[in-house]
């Protein structure tokens, strides 16, 4: 099943199939069929894309524009549909069957277009782990934990604990989260470890920056370097499900920010032994969780003050503005402000020891622009920052490496509170 669905033969041959089911069930037919019949087909299935693609892709919330391919899938689809319909009393039994077909392949077809330019399912064997909500390789419970903690010897790698973190504090009906524990943990005799809470994107879940950004290997092989040291990971639930994006904001949609600063600190603080000290933690986020790290940081430096901005946004945003304020505030313009990172660092004054990496991609001139912006803001209220552009574009196939390259520093941040924060303005990402 480790096909992949973002290039090679499998996509090809879906578009082959697809098309040639479409071009047998339309067929040729009597003259009244080709020049009556499909000059309808193919203007309805034309005006349905069109439709679909301007007002109906906002209101269903996609934000991004989509590429052409994927409309045009849409529009194959959708011509199925209508040759099906209108078709349905002077076809043979084969045909009609033939174009059910066709109507399936077509949108399986338009979802993987989807998923090619978002790179969500990197293969056949992903898709359906997360479908089945398959627990990811070597994951424990808590209770699992019990027989390996307390050894002399570290283990080869971390562990992927699965956890039911109580919403005390937020009331928030998240889903099951996820806390990587580098090899060091089980010591008996381990440090208080830092903290680096994972957001991802808008549509997904919390086992997100596992497999598709690599976030544990990318430890592991950090702790095999420093003789089993590592910050614990968290890999949190923003959006309480797969379409509700909060943009971590407290709002009409659940209360996202208490539950990333009050209920996860607490439980991990107290369940794992973490560091309790504010500059031991940090936030690490792609998509929207790029825009949540920063928020989070200059909004709650007591309790945040670390990090890694991966093709965030300038601000919080579910589209236009008054599509925002609604979805997000409820209609609060101050509520609004409270989380503009823009306006709270201009309001909050001078920060100390807080830093972090705006990373973006060559082909992403708005988030470039944004990050620039910034990281401009921020260093003028002390916040030191730097912006990174390397190849690629806003998939997952972009955050992963951007991410595996910014964690040593991170990693070195976290692991030396007491550096002053004139020094820490001089460390580099390895």
């Amino acid at each position: 099943m480790n096909v992949s669905l973002l290039g090679g033969w499998f996509p090809a041959m879906l578009d082959v199939v697809a098309a040639a089911a479409l071009l047998l069930a339309t067929g040729w037919r009597d003259r009244s069929w080709r020049w009556r019949a499909l000059p309808w087909i193919v203007g309805g299935a034309a005006v349905g894309t069109l439709i679909a693609a301007y007002p109906g892709a906002k209101l269903v919330g996609v934000t991004d524009p989509l590429p052409f391919r994927v409309w045009l899938w849409f529009g194959i689809g959708l011509a199925a549909i209508i040759v099906l319909a209108v078709g349905w009393r002077s076809a043979r039994w084969w045909r009609r069957g033939t174009a059910v077909v066709a109507i399936a392949l077509a949108g399986l077809v338009f979802a993987n277009q989807i998923n090619q330019f978002v790179g969500y399912y990197p293969t056949i064997d992903s898709a359906m782990n997360d479908w089945n909500d398959t627990p990811v390789p070597g994951q424990v419970s808590v209770a699992g934990l019990a027989h390996e903690a307390g050894t002399s010897k570290l283990p080869p790698a971390g562990r992927i604990v699965a956890v039911d973190i109580p919403a005390t504090y937020s009331g928030f009906k998240h889903r099951q989260e996820l806390v990587y524990l580098p090899p060091i943990w089980f010591r008996k005799h381990r440090p208080a470890l830092p903290v680096v809470e994972m957001i991802g994107g808008e549509r997904g879940n919390p086992r997100d920056w596992i497999r598709l950004g690599g976030a544990e290997q990318v430890s592991d092989a950090y702790a095999h370097r420093h003789h089993g040291y590592a910050p614990i990971l968290v890999f949190t639930d923003p959006t309480a499900n797969f379409d509700n994006d909060t943009e971590c904001v407290n709002g009409p949609r659940g209360n996202a920010t208490d539950h990333l600063d009050q209920d996860i600190p607490q439980y991990v603080e107290k369940t794992f032994g973490a560091s309790t000290d504010p500059r031991q933690w940090a936030v690490a986020g792609f998509s929207m969780g790029g825009t949540c790290s920063l928020d989070l940081v200059v909004e709650h430096p007591n309790i945040f003050t670390h990090f890694i901005d991966i093709s965030g946004d300038l601000a919080p945003y579910t589209g236009d503005g008054s599509q925002t304020l609604h979805d997000l505030y409820g209609g609060s313009v101050a509520l609004e402000h409270a989380n503009e990172p823009l306006l709270v660092m201009k309001a909050h004054g001078p920060y100390q020891g807080v830093n972090g990496l705006f990373l973006t991609s060559t082909q992403e001139l708005r988030h470039q622009h944004e990050a620039a912006e910034l990281s401009k803001a921020a260093a003028q209220v002390g916040i030191w920052s730097q912006v990174h552009v390397s190849p690629g574009t806003h998939v997952w196939q972009f955050a992963a490496p951007a991410f595996a390259t910014a964690y040593p520093w991170l990693a070195n941040q976290l692991a030396t509170p007491a550096v002053p924060h004139h020094e820490a303005r001089h460390q580099k990402p390895a």
